[in-house]
Formats: C-alpha cells, sequence, structure tokens
C-alpha cells in the first residue's frame, strides 16, 4: 500500500511538500521536532489521506491500515521498552486528532489507552500507586465510553456526583483507590446498559475505535459548524496522532 502512516522523525515524512496538509499541524509539528532531536515521547501519524479513504470504506478501518497501525505501534514498544496490553509492563498511548489548521475544542482526544482490568493491575504496581491507576482507568473509561461508544458525558459525571454524595466528600481528590474501583465497575455497567456493548478489553479493540471515532468527529455536527464558521473546506479531512503516554 502506499505511505498513509509516518512516525515521528520518519525520514520519509521529511520529503513530503506540504506537510500539514498530510501528517496535520501536530503531525507536522510533532515530525520536525523529532527530526531535530527534541525529547518527543515516539508516535507516528495517520495521515489525512487516510482519512478519505476511511469514509470511502463505509466508515470503517481498512484491515491492511490495521496491519500498519501495529506495525508502527511496534516501534514504540522497541523504543520504550514496553508493550501494549502487556500485563507486566504496558505501552499506554494517546489518540489526537491534527487536522490542518487548528479546531480548538471540536476534535476528539482520548487518553491513557491499553487500560483494561489487567494493565491497571501492571500499571498500579509499577508506579507504586494504586489510586493513581484505578483513577487513570476510570478516567480512560468515562473519555472512551463518551468518544467511542457514545454514552453522554454527564451521564458518567453525575455518577462520580452521586456517589461523593454518598460518601459525604466534595472532591475527586478525597476518593481513594477502592472508591474508583467502585465507580469503575459502575462505569462498565452504564456502558453496558446504554449501547448493549462491553466496555472493550482488547486493547487492539481500543486502538481501532479510538482511530475511527477521530476520523469519525471531522464529520460531526460542532466540527461541521466550526468548519463553516471558518471556511475550513470538509474535504481536507484529519490525520490521527498516536503518541506514547508518559508516566514514570
Amino acid at each position: 500500500m502506499s505511505k498513509y502512516l509516518f512516525g515521528f522523525g520518519d525520514k520519509k515524512a521529511k520529503k513530503i511538500s506540504n506537510a500539514r496538509n498530510i501528517l496535520g499541524g501536530k503531525g507536522a509539528n510533532l515530525a520536525e521536532m523529532a527530526r531535530l532531536g527534541l525529547p518527543v515521547p515516539p508516535g507516528f501519524t495517520v495521515s489525512t489521506q487516510m482519512c478519505e479513504i476511511f469514509y470511502k470504506n463505509n466508515k470503517k478501518l481498512t484491515p491492511k491500515v490495521r496491519i500498519e497501525i501495529k506495525k508502527e505501534l511496534r516501534k514504540i514498544e522497541i523504543k520504550t521498552k514496553k508493550k501494549f496490553g502487556d500485563n507486566t509492563n504496558p505501552l499506554l498511548v494517546s489518540v489526537r486528532s491534527g487536522s490542518r489548521v487548528s479546531m480548538p475544542g471540536m476534535m476528539d482526544t482520548i487518553l491513557n489507552l491499553g487500560l483494561n482490568d489487567k494493565t491497571t493491575e501492571a500499571l498500579s504496581n509499577k508506579t507504586n500507586n494504586e489510586r493513581f491507576a484505578k483513577d487513570s482507568y476510570r478516567r480512560f473509561i468515562q473519555m472512551y465510553g463518551n468518544v467511542v461508544m457514545g454514552v453522554e458525558s454527564h451521564l458518567f459525571e453525575e455518577m462520580i456526583d452521586n456517589y461523593k454524595l454518598t460518601k459525604g466528600v466534595l472532591l475527586d481528590t478525597e476518593l481513594g483507590s477502592d472508591d474508583w474501583e467502585g465507580l469503575i465497575k459502575n462505569f462498565k455497567n452504564l456502558i453496558l446498559e446504554k449501547t448493549k456493548k462491553n466496555f472493550p478489553q482488547d486493547v487492539y479493540e481500543q486502538l481501532f475505535g479510538a482511530v475511527s471515532a477521530v476520523f469519525l468527529s471531522w464529520e460531526s455536527k460542532r466540527s461541521k459548524t466550526y468548519r463553516k464558521l471558518n471556511h475550513i473546506p470538509g474535504e481536507w479531512g484529519t490525520a490521527v496522532n498516536i503518541q506514547s503516554m508518559v508516566f514514570w
């Protein structure tokens, strides 16, 4: 297949004319910083061209691009010495949009992707901070449940507020690891109730779902309105940046 994915610092990306058109603004900047030797957490960009292919393919990622994403992810694993979905030293990634021009608040972002029941335990052991791990997991479930699975964000927030009322506390920081564990179960049940689907434990299912969601956000109502107001052509599409998270 043609080159549609570019690792940060990829030599082939350097040869692209009008890099922002292919890599998006974020991707072009990250690629340039990596080439300059700046300390950029490793990652790669799925180009705007793939966004067009995605829509032509009935809003689905092609089997070939799924394979290419796995190959690029393997490069991140080697650089970080972590493994995606590993039960001991898991790699977590962020998935962010990257259009040619900045569209603040319009496109979707997902953080901590790669957390599931087992990798959360690994994160807890690795950081020696169970509360941090559980809080990170519930944040990911909340974000993924909203962005990818379509559960309204306020439903998660209402659960947290109601839980704090029962505990007699005001701040999220007053909740401990056991509290977040209970909310994690509640969040999963909410997702199942609203979507008839379980929150995915398979990390690659999570990743492909997130990439698809970012492409789909290009045609969201708020994105279309923003583009219309700012005279941004719909055919530009968006790139997707996948980058390793750094905790320790």
